[in-house]
């Protein structure tokens, strides 16, 4: 997580430089705070934590069941 965080950072510094260097109101700076926005979301994205269906637990706790077996074909 911590790769994504350096990368949002870069992002940021990256979308002050440009807005600096062409203007807060260039289609380069609405460009690179489209950049950090896509970052953000992905990191976003990546905190969510799916919560486990009933068979995925019970297939946690028995995972020799006829139901949780896995035959590869």
């Amino acid at each position: 997580m911590t790769n994504i965080k350096e990368k949002i950072d870069q992002e940021l510094d990256n979308a002050r430089n440009v807005c600096d260097v062409s203007g807060a109101n260039s289609a380069e700076c609405a460009a690179a705070w489209d950049a950090v926005e896509e970052v953000q979301a992905e990191a976003s994205h990546q905190r969510e934590v799916k919560p486990k269906s009933s068979f995925e637990n019970y297939c946690d706790d028995n995972p020799d069941a006829a139901e949780c077996r896995i035959y590869d074909e």
